[in-house]
């Protein structure tokens, strides 16, 4: 092949192709593909074309070998520089959600507390606890079951008193002519599950239920219960605090009632069916206090 035929492919200038001088077309026959012969001619303009082209290129590439290599020091490549992302890791955090005061807590409405007491860190608590427990039922009900802290399976659930407590503190207000999912409100004082360092469930301490008295005194204004049934000794003796609560008899809590009795886990693990006897006449008491 030709320097102009090298260049002309290189630069994607394919050939002129035509007949040999003399020769008549014939008919091609596709099935035996007989070959034709053919003579390639390049247009006069791009021969020309290639042949300048070939004469720079020359030049110059006896200039390049004329002239002496200069020797030139290898400068190392700067290093890409890493995805830095320490800037993340300094900036300052998140400002933590602003705290509501006592007089802002007493100012709520269903809505506003259940949303406060979910975001809530009053106390050291927020730091331990898998969830929040808000109570639950009948909003406009005049009964109150009112237990201390959450239990594991309470904080796990959400929801006050599920599972079988709950089924049993059904049965026990409907044995008294109570219906459990109308005039009925469940809660608890604390609304987060008390732990020590070794994770195992605890008693409160003062300064936690200090901490967690407005959103209950909220909910009684929000409520305004006539009875309140308080569920074992700890949410007998935290409803009013200083005072020592007497099983059998009837204390106040501005205009409501109170009637301490035994919490629903408790009576579940009674095997000789005492506290469930006593359970009984609790209810009894509460009851006729209530009125109808």
């Amino acid at each position: 092949m030709s320097r102009s035929a090298v260049f002309l492919d290189e630069m994607g200038v394919g050939p002129l192709w035509r007949l040999r001088q003399g020769v008549a077309p014939e008919p091609v026959d596709v099935a035996a593909e007989a070959p034709v012969e053919m003579e390639a001619v390049v247009a006069a303009p791009v021969a020309e074309a290639i042949e300048a082209v070939i004469e720079v290129v020359a030049e110059a590439v006896a200039e390049v070998q004329v002239e002496a290599p200069v020797a030139v020091a290898a400068t190392p490549a700067p290093a890409a520089e890493p995805d830095d992302t320490a800037w993340f890791d300094d900036a300052p955090p998140p400002p933590p959600a602003k705290q509501l005061s006592d007089a802002d807590i007493a100012a709520l409405d269903w809505d506003g507390l259940t949303a406060a007491v979910a975001k809530c860190a009053r106390c050291d608590l927020c730091k331990t606890r898998k969830g929040v427990v808000m109570g639950r039922g009948d909003r406009q009900g005049n009964w109150l079951m009112l237990a201390s802290s959450p239990s594991r399976l309470e904080e796990r659930e959400g929801r006050a008193l599920p599972g079988e407590q709950g089924k049993l503190l059904d049965n026990m207000l409907k044995a008294i002519d109570i219906d459990a999912g109308s005039g009925v409100y469940i809660t608890h004082l604390l609304k987060c599950r008390p732990l020590d360092e070794a994770g195992q469930e605890r008693l409160p301490t003062e300064s936690e239920s200090a901490a967690c008295r407005p959103y209950f005194d909220r909910e009684l204004a929000l409520l305004q219960p006539r009875t309140i049934v308080t569920l074992g000794s700890m949410a007998a003796a935290g409803i009013n605090p200083g005072e020592k609560p007497v099983r059998g008899t009837v204390r106040q809590l501005g205009n409501a009632s109170v009637v301490a009795t035994f919490h629903p886990e408790m009576l579940l693990q009674d095997g000789t069916g005492k506290a469930k006897a006593r359970a009984w006449a609790d209810l009894c008491l509460a009851k006729s206090t209530h009125g109808d």
